[in-house]
């Protein structure tokens, strides 16, 4: 009678990664990094970046002041979970905050469009 076969798992080898190169374009000349990096610094500086930031800040402001965030020791082992807790729900409502105002950036800029799409239409 032939004998069963063991079943001892054996990793296959793994396979040779391959290393990450940057690639550089030789037309560039170096710049490439400068430039996108001044128009990060540029959108950071933007008005409507301010705004989300403020809005993202006073929604999570709210949001702890909602769930009765305190620096007071009370309630025994459970101020850590519930101030997990309040962290997390702050984030969320900051979320949700800078997704409604981004929703109503976007539809008054739509709004625009169609009104110069109309007005294009009417002069011509």
């Amino acid at each position: 009678m032939a004998k069963k076969a063991t079943s001892k798992s054996k990793k296959p080898a793994s396979k040779p990664r391959a290393a990450a190169v940057a690639k550089r374009s030789s037309d560039s000349g170096g710049r490439g990094s400068t430039d996108m990096g001044d128009a990060f610094v540029k959108l950071l500086q933007s008005p409507l970046v301010a705004e989300l930031v403020a809005v993202a800040a006073t929604a999570a402001l709210a949001s702890l002041a909602e769930q009765g965030f305190s620096n007071r020791s009370g309630g025994g082992g459970t101020t850590g979970k519930r101030a997990g807790r309040a962290v997390k729900a702050a984030g969320a409502a900051a979320a949700a905050a800078v997704g409604r105002r981004l929703s109503s950036e976007i539809e008054e800029i739509r709004k625009a469009a169609k009104e110069s799409k109309r007005g294009g239409a009417a002069k011509a």
